[in-house]
């Protein structure tokens, strides 16, 4: 094992263990770790997966937008970011792409993601 290799497990968060595996297309709630001056909590941010990178390595990180008063929005969370305490996995999406970058330019019902009734959550 290399000097790299020692370090990139030093940072290795270990919540990822517990995320349930999800794909692009699936909507899910992410926990988040917020700072406010001396005082922290918890914030939920819930939203469709519209792309995944690397979920086994240190850089691996995964792109999650929602719908907040009409307003896209979107964030990026790193798996092995010590603010990420939770990821939930509220329904399976059924989609035949890994990116789903069209959806920024839609609204409506045609930003909408099939629900998968076939495989279990």
């Amino acid at each position: 094992m290399n000097l790299i290799d020692k370090i990139e497990q030093k940072n290795l968060n270990d919540n990822v263990k517990k995320f349930p595996v999800f794909k692009s297309g699936d909507t899910v709630a992410v926990s988040v770790r917020i700072k406010e001056g001396s005082k922290s909590l918890i914030q939920v941010f819930q939203g469709t997966v519209i792309a995944t990178k690397e979920a086994n390595s240190l850089n691996g990180h995964f792109r999650v937008r929602k719908i907040s008063s009409g307003m896209g929005v979107e964030r990026v969370f790193p798996y092995h970011c010590p603010n990420v305490t939770a990821v939930k996995l509220v329904e399976k999406g059924k989609t035949r792409r890994a990116k789903h970058y069209y959806l920024r330019d839609r609204s409506g019902k045609s930003a909408r993601i099939a629900v998968d009734y076939d495989t279990k959550k």
